[in-house]
């Protein structure tokens, strides 16, 4: 057990082994942290003011070996000067004309040589230059043909998606349509089949009354024609059945011929859907000569041309014995085209019939109209977008062709501006072997083969030593005094 003093309270308390060593650790651990981290700052500080001498120290060797190399340096310049002073008196006269044409082709070479060296390097500086700036104009059109292409790829992608998702639309729509077309002229058709069904029903009811209508004919059509009983019939139902129709005699006989009723009917719209051209004939149980209706169908099928009728009728009372006009409607169109002979009794229901036909045949025609006008329309899409596609890769082609055009003149480009380096430094090399043979020339290589110049130079040593020999002996004879 420890006994430990609060510094506070002052009061005295004890702590076992374990806690005193963890107090002792702890006091430990922060005095030497902080110990630690006063060494450490003066440490710091030794080393700047050790640095800070060293550099003093440095600096003030620098300047006394300086001092004293310059004094080296001075005494022998003085030396050098007073050597060169004697020497250049010596060799003046004999050098200076040799002096002069050497120091002009060293000046001249000199000169070339600058001269040169600036006109490479502004040369160079100038390829680099051209060369950079024909980099980096490449790479700028290169990355916008690039984006360009890019985005004209995805125009055209999103221009072709967008026009087959139209053109599939459309094919539907028009198929649908199509359909409901077949399937509306499959229930006209039935409907049309269905009523021929009930009117021929009828017909058998209308035979036996038939029989009897050539007797009934003389007491109810006396003092009127059956021009006249067709014609009052027809007004009877006019307004209520044909509010748009023209039905009156055919008064125009500039041809030679004409025929008795003209029927024209028009939609609201005003448009002509049929016409018939009527022609009637009966005559009187007595007559000598009996006629027959194939007698008037061909000038029937003329007067229907002349007058412009789509179909021709004959209303006949003629050949009342014959079964086959007896019957009900007769088409007669393997004789002449659209005709039909009938008996007064049928002349309202031909016409109803013939009418409703015109009517389904028009609306069939003017959806066949509407289906072909849409086909052409998708027929002329699918031309433009061809078109469009033709002038698209006519388009790509060129500025293809053109692309490469543009990378091979940047190669001419660069392999003439290689050339244009490579024959500067051929100059360069040139300059430095003329530069090398000036600086080898010498005394000595001018002299060869020249006696005149070489007993110059000799006398001139000769002179050089009898002056150092004189120098030599006044040194002796002073030391001896």
């Amino acid at each position: 057990m420890h006994e430990i003093m609060c510094p506070h309270c002052q009061r005295a308390f004890t702590v076992d082994e374990a806690g005193y060593a963890d107090i002792v650790k702890q006091v430990r651990d922060s005095e030497f942290e902080a110990q630690l981290h006063e060494r450490l700052v003066l440490a710091e500080q030794d080393k700047r003011q050790a640095l800070q001498l060293a550099e003093a120290d440095s600096a003030a060797r620098l300047q006394r070996a300086a001092a004293e190399k310059d004094a080296e340096i001075q005494q022998l310049q003085a030396r050098v000067e007073a050597s060169a002073t004697a020497q250049k008196l010596a060799v003046a006269e004999a050098l200076s004309a040799v002096e002069k044409d050497r120091d002009a082709l060293a000046g001249q070479l000199e000169q070339a040589r600058r001269e040169q060296e600036a006109a490479i390097a502004l040369a160079e500086a100038k390829l680099e230059a051209a060369a950079r700036q024909e980099a980096v104009a490449r790479e700028t059109e290169l990355q916008e043909l690039r984006a360009r292409i890019a985005s004209m790829e995805l125009a055209q992608k999103l221009e072709l998606s967008e026009a087959v998702s139209a053109v599939a639309r459309e094919r539907d729509e028009l198929k649908n349509e199509l359909e409901r077309a077949a399937l509306e002229k499959q229930l006209a058709e039935r409907s049309l089949k269905e009523h021929h069904a009930l009117q021929l029903k009828d017909r058998d009811g209308e035979i036996e009354r038939l029989k009897d209508f050539k007797a009934r004919l003389s007491t109810k059509m006396v003092g009127e024609t059956l021009e006249q009983h067709c014609e009052v019939t027809f007004n009877q139902i006019r307004a209520t059945a044909f509010p748009n129709a023209y039905f009156e005699k055919d008064n125009d006989a500039r041809t030679g011929s004409k025929g008795d009723f003209i029927f024209r009917d028009r939609d609201v719209s005003g448009i002509e859907i049929v016409s018939i051209m009527f022609e009637m004939k009966n005559e009187a149980d007595g007559t000598a000569s009996k006629h027959r209706n194939e007698d008037f169908l061909k000038e029937l099928d003329k007067d229907r041309r002349e007058k412009g009728c789509e179909y021709a009728v004959l209303v006949s009372l003629l050949e009342p014995e014959s079964e086959l006009y007896n019957g009900g409607i007769v088409d007669v169109s393997h004789r002449y085209p659209k005709m039909y002979v009938i008996r007064p009794q049928f002349f309202i229901p031909l016409i109803t019939l013939l009418r409703n036909a015109a009517l389904n045949s028009a609306q069939v025609k003017a959806e066949l109209e509407q289906v072909k006008s849409q086909n052409i329309d998708i027929t002329h899409f699918e031309s433009e977008l061809d078109g469009f596609k033709d002038a698209f890769g006519r388009n790509y082609d060129l500025a293809s062709r053109q692309f490469q055009e543009a990378i091979k003149r940047i190669d001419t480009s660069i392999a003439e501006m290689q050339k244009v380096k490579d024959n500067l430094l051929k100059s360069e090399n040139n300059l430095r072997l003329a530069n090398d043979k000036a600086q080898g020339v010498t005394i000595k290589k001018l002299t060869r083969g020249n006696p005149t110049m070489q007993r110059k130079f000799a006398e001139l040593a000769r002179g050089d030593a009898d002056a150092d020999a004189a120098a030599g002996a006044e040194q002796s004879g002073s030391a001896r005094a």
